[in-house]
């Protein structure tokens, strides 16, 4: 991940909030408001459950498909698809 990546990007999914502080060091601020928790889509702002520490995988997957349903309808509505 670049500086140059955050330019290009229309967005950056983060799944934890230690996600968030370790691009802020590469990018800086996240002035263009790029940078996403993969539940904000759907209306959450909550880590995504880590199967390291729960070792729980199907509450991951279950997580992160919720999320990324959310966000393909959000670019649908975005881009009139």
């Amino acid at each position: 991940m670049t500086k140059a990546d955050y330019n290009s990007a229309d967005y950056l999914i983060i799944m934890d909030e230690n996600n968030r502080r370790n691009l802020s060091r590469v990018i800086g601020p996240d002035a263009d408001g790029k940078v996403k928790k993969m539940l904000s889509f759907v209306g959450e702002s909550r880590d995504v459950k880590d199967p390291w520490y729960t070792g729980n995988f199907d509450e991951t997957y279950d997580d992160i498909s919720k999320g990324c349903e959310a966000l393909l309808a959000e670019i649908r509505k975005q881009y009139n698809i």
